[in-house]
């Protein structure tokens, strides 16, 4: 999954990303607010982490301009006033969530997950194909009830083709979703580590994960292969 932040102070921004790509997403950061508008409107983003106070554009303005473009990515607003008149602004210009600084870590991490559920087209919190299962909130996956190591990045492709099962995923698709801005287009990484992830998965069971010559890749159940 990959996320935008968009918060003008440094260090927290910075701290964000860290923690968050610890977690396993893919974060791309911007301090201005004219520059995050641009990026979410002309990128596809999972979710984005938005502050209100902004040089050029404030959060509000980016929240705006993005539903304008009809843009549903969810959001997440960060601000230092707490009063009813702020978060009224930001829930009607079609923010998802609100979150009052300081605030602690993991509550932001649970927060994005909700909108990441609520955003997901299916209702469980377990991502299942086959006997093939992935938690989200513990990170965990099993197959045939024998759990899989997964690096960080495999987790992540997993988890993306898993949220969209039955349907091909490009090459392109998948880098835009699981790596962030500084993604090298011309390396072979993500096929890699597609091939690394199928020995996984697919030593336990029959195939799951399949290659569409020219098209990318799609996760389905062995009934429908």
């Amino acid at each position: 999954m990959r996320l935008l932040i968009i918060e003008d102070d440094t260090k927290l921004a910075l701290l964000l990303a860290r923690g968050l790509r610890e977690e396993g997403f893919a974060v791309d950061v911007t301090g201005d607010g004219e520059d995050g508008a641009f990026r979410a409107v002309e990128q596809d983003y999972d979710a984005i982490v938005l502050d209100v106070l902004l040089p050029g554009l404030d959060g509000f303005e980016v929240l705006e301009r993005l539903r304008t473009k009809k843009k549903r990515t969810p959001v997440l607003m960060l601000t230092a006033r707490g009063t009813v008149q702020d978060r009224v602004r930001g829930l009607n210009s079609g923010a998802d969530d609100y979150l009052r600084k300081p605030f602690d870590f993991e509550e932001l991490l649970a927060r994005i997950h909700a909108l990441l559920r609520r955003a997901a087209p299916e209702s469980d919190v377990r991502l299942c194909v086959d006997d093939l299962v992935l938690d989200p909130r513990s990170r965990d996956v099993t197959r045939g009830g024998a759990r899989v190591e997964l690096t960080v990045k495999e987790f992540a492709i997993l988890e993306y083709l898993l949220r969209h099962r039955g349907r091909v995923i490009s090459r392109t698709e998948l880098s835009e979703h699981v790596w962030d801005e500084h993604f090298d287009a011309m390396s072979n990484v993500v096929d890699v580590t597609v091939y690394r992830l199928r020995e996984k998965i697919d030593r336990r069971g029959p195939g799951l994960v399949h290659t569409m010559r020219g098209a990318g890749y799609v996760l389905r159940a062995p009934e429908i292969a």
